[in-house]
Protein backbone atom coordinates (compact mmCIF):
# COMPACT_ATOMS: atom_id res chain seq x y z
CA UNK A 1 0.00 0.00 0.00
CA UNK A 2 1.14 3.48 -1.15
CA UNK A 3 0.94 6.74 1.12
CA UNK A 4 -0.95 8.89 -1.37
CA UNK A 5 0.16 12.37 0.33
CA UNK A 6 3.76 11.08 -0.02
CA UNK A 7 5.20 13.57 -2.77
CA UNK A 8 3.30 16.57 -1.20
CA UNK A 9 4.68 15.48 2.21
CA UNK A 10 8.07 15.03 0.79
CA UNK A 11 7.87 18.87 -1.04
CA UNK A 12 6.77 20.16 2.77
CA UNK A 13 9.38 18.57 4.70
CA UNK A 14 12.28 19.94 2.28
CA UNK A 15 10.67 23.19 2.23
CA UNK A 16 10.44 23.72 5.79
CA UNK A 17 14.28 22.44 6.03
CA UNK A 18 15.65 24.65 3.07
CA UNK A 19 13.53 27.40 4.86
CA UNK A 20 15.53 26.85 8.33
CA UNK A 21 18.87 25.87 6.78
CA UNK A 22 18.48 29.57 4.69
CA UNK A 23 17.67 31.82 7.37
CA UNK A 24 20.57 29.99 9.31
CA UNK A 25 22.87 30.65 7.00
CA UNK A 26 21.81 34.24 6.04
CA UNK A 27 21.92 34.95 9.60
CA UNK A 28 25.15 33.39 10.42
CA UNK A 29 24.19 31.92 13.40
CA UNK A 30 24.92 35.60 15.20
CA UNK A 31 27.99 35.60 13.52
CA UNK A 32 27.43 36.74 10.08
CA UNK A 33 27.43 40.60 9.73
CA UNK A 34 26.61 41.86 6.25
CA UNK A 35 29.98 43.34 4.53
CA UNK A 36 30.35 46.74 2.89
CA UNK A 37 29.00 47.14 0.03
CA UNK A 38 29.88 50.41 -0.94
CA UNK A 39 33.30 50.74 -3.35
CA UNK A 40 33.93 54.05 -1.37
CA UNK A 41 33.91 52.97 1.86
CA UNK A 42 35.47 49.79 0.73
CA UNK A 43 38.00 51.22 -0.83
CA UNK A 44 38.70 53.82 2.17
CA UNK A 45 38.71 52.11 5.08
CA UNK A 46 40.15 49.13 3.25
CA UNK A 47 42.99 50.58 2.58
CA UNK A 48 44.41 50.29 6.05
CA UNK A 49 42.11 47.37 7.70
CA UNK A 50 39.29 45.20 7.27
CA UNK A 51 36.42 46.76 6.27
CA UNK A 52 34.57 46.42 9.62
CA UNK A 53 30.88 46.43 8.99
CA UNK A 54 28.66 49.19 9.84
CA UNK A 55 26.00 46.82 11.96
CA UNK A 56 28.66 45.82 14.31
CA UNK A 57 28.75 49.59 15.93
CA UNK A 58 25.99 52.11 17.03
CA UNK A 59 25.26 54.97 14.97
CA UNK A 60 26.78 57.18 17.93
CA UNK A 61 30.54 55.69 17.83
CA UNK A 62 30.55 55.58 14.12
CA UNK A 63 29.92 59.41 14.00
CA UNK A 64 31.94 59.97 16.82
CA UNK A 65 34.80 58.32 14.83
CA UNK A 66 34.26 60.05 11.41
CA UNK A 67 34.07 63.53 13.11
CA UNK A 68 38.07 62.71 14.33
CA UNK A 69 39.53 61.53 11.43
CA UNK A 70 42.91 63.17 11.91
CA UNK A 71 43.11 60.94 14.91
CA UNK A 72 42.02 57.50 14.00
CA UNK A 73 43.27 55.29 16.72
CA UNK A 74 46.85 57.26 16.21
CA UNK A 75 46.44 57.70 12.52
CA UNK A 76 45.58 59.67 10.21
CA UNK A 77 42.01 58.29 8.28
CA UNK A 78 41.56 62.00 6.43
CA UNK A 79 39.33 61.99 3.78
CA UNK A 80 37.88 64.75 1.52
CA UNK A 81 34.95 66.35 2.94
CA UNK A 82 32.70 64.86 0.39
CA UNK A 83 34.18 61.00 0.90
CA UNK A 84 33.84 61.93 4.55
CA UNK A 85 29.58 62.58 4.32
CA UNK A 86 29.41 59.63 1.67
CA UNK A 87 30.78 57.36 3.86
CA UNK A 88 29.09 59.25 7.42
CA UNK A 89 25.55 58.23 5.70
CA UNK A 90 26.22 54.97 4.51
CA UNK A 91 27.97 53.64 8.15
CA UNK A 92 25.47 55.62 10.03
CA UNK A 93 22.73 54.33 7.52
CA UNK A 94 23.78 50.83 7.89
CA UNK A 95 24.59 50.52 12.11
CA UNK A 96 23.28 48.37 14.52
CA UNK A 97 20.86 50.72 15.87
CA UNK A 98 19.51 51.80 12.33
CA UNK A 99 19.69 49.62 9.02
CA UNK A 100 21.82 46.72 10.52
CA UNK A 101 19.79 45.58 13.18
CA UNK A 102 19.26 42.18 11.77
CA UNK A 103 22.90 41.75 12.26
CA UNK A 104 23.49 43.18 15.49
CA UNK A 105 20.95 42.05 17.87
CA UNK A 106 24.05 39.94 20.02
CA UNK A 107 26.96 41.98 19.78
CA UNK A 108 24.81 45.18 20.84
CA UNK A 109 23.33 43.28 24.15
CA UNK A 110 25.17 45.79 26.93
CA UNK A 111 26.12 48.44 24.86
CA UNK A 112 25.06 51.95 25.37
CA UNK A 113 23.60 53.27 22.00
CA UNK A 114 24.03 56.76 23.22
CA UNK A 115 27.61 56.50 24.30
CA UNK A 116 28.83 53.31 23.00
CA UNK A 117 32.79 52.19 22.63
CA UNK A 118 34.72 53.48 19.83
CA UNK A 119 36.42 49.91 19.70
CA UNK A 120 34.27 46.78 18.44
CA UNK A 121 37.09 44.54 20.43
CA UNK A 122 35.15 46.58 23.51
CA UNK A 123 31.78 45.15 22.80
CA UNK A 124 30.78 43.49 26.02
CA UNK A 125 30.01 40.48 23.87
CA UNK A 126 33.36 40.70 21.86
CA UNK A 127 35.19 40.42 25.28
CA UNK A 128 33.05 37.57 26.32
CA UNK A 129 33.65 35.56 23.03
CA UNK A 130 37.54 36.62 22.63
CA UNK A 131 38.22 36.17 26.32
CA UNK A 132 40.41 32.71 26.44
CA UNK A 133 42.64 33.77 24.12
CA UNK A 134 45.95 34.49 25.86
CA UNK A 135 47.76 38.08 25.39
CA UNK A 136 50.87 36.08 23.79
CA UNK A 137 48.35 34.80 20.80
CA UNK A 138 47.31 38.33 20.30
CA UNK A 139 50.55 39.31 20.19
CA UNK A 140 51.73 36.80 17.42
CA UNK A 141 53.15 38.18 14.47
CA UNK A 142 50.70 36.76 12.02
CA UNK A 143 48.05 38.18 14.77
CA UNK A 144 49.35 41.57 15.34
CA UNK A 145 46.88 43.39 17.15
CA UNK A 146 42.67 42.13 18.40
CA UNK A 147 41.40 44.19 15.73
CA UNK A 148 43.26 41.99 12.96
CA UNK A 149 39.96 39.62 12.60
CA UNK A 150 40.99 37.81 9.83
CA UNK A 151 43.87 36.56 11.36
CA UNK A 152 41.42 33.98 12.66
CA UNK A 153 38.21 34.67 10.57
CA UNK A 154 39.10 33.97 7.24
CA UNK A 155 35.76 34.20 5.68
CA UNK A 156 35.04 37.87 7.50
CA UNK A 157 35.57 39.93 4.64
CA UNK A 158 32.59 38.16 3.09
CA UNK A 159 30.70 39.12 6.56
CA UNK A 160 31.56 35.53 8.15
CA UNK A 161 33.07 35.07 11.92
CA UNK A 162 32.79 31.69 12.86
CA UNK A 163 35.91 30.06 14.42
Amino acid sequence: MTFPYRPLALAFITVVFSGVFIQRVQAGNGNFYAPVADTLVREECGSCHLTFAPSMLPAAAWKRMMSDLTNHFGSDASVDPVSAERISRYLNDNAADTGGRRYSGKLMRGVSMQNPPLRITELPKWVQEHRKISAAEWKRKDVGSKSNCLACHTEAERGFYED
